[in-house]
């Protein structure tokens, strides 16, 4: 079955999916925040086959999101270091376990609470306008084409 790419379209989301829209990826992401650097550890935690995961992590290399660095010279072995990048994708995720807690976790709360430790309190994700610092809603904003668009419709998309 052939995949539809969208490393190409004029969307930022779509280009962003086409990146960590499967399945493990953002959970390898996931573990790396949370300092996870070794093969046999993001295996253990994840419950993910070798080849998944040499797949995922090599993607994440290639794009720049994961440096491979060598820890060990006999024998070889490699850990993989969070980018610049890379690192720049953590609100992405915690934006995502802030809808999973309130949309899908149990009675018992959420699985993991973030602490932010500048402030030293419990936070979570929130999306707000870098102008005005207020929260974003979806009815209150709207999207205009940007420099990058190619000549579209009157309606981003």
């Amino acid at each position: 079955v052939k995949r539809t790419t969208f490393a190409d379209w004029p969307c930022s989301v779509a280009r962003t999916v086409a990146l960590v829209g499967d399945w493990w990826t953002p959970l390898v992401l996931r573990e790396a925040f949370w300092g996870v650097r070794r093969f046999d550890d993001f295996q253990r935690n994840l419950g993910i086959g070798r080849n998944i995961l040499t797949q995922r992590l090599g993607r994440l290399v290639d794009e720049g999101m994961l440096e491979r660095r060598p820890y060990q010279d006999h024998p070889p072995r490699h850990e993989y270091v969070l980018t610049e990048k890379g690192r720049d994708f953590f609100p992405v995720i915690a934006a995502l376990m802030r809808w999973g807690d309130r949309w899908l976790a149990g009675d018992e709360g959420p699985p993991v609470v973030l602490r932010h430790t500048a402030c030293d309190h419990d936070t979570e994700a929130e999306v707000v306008c870098s102008h005005c610092r207020e929260p974003l809603t979806v009815r209150e904003v709207r999207g205009r084409w940007g420099p990058g668009a190619p000549g579209l419709p009157a309606r981003p998309g």
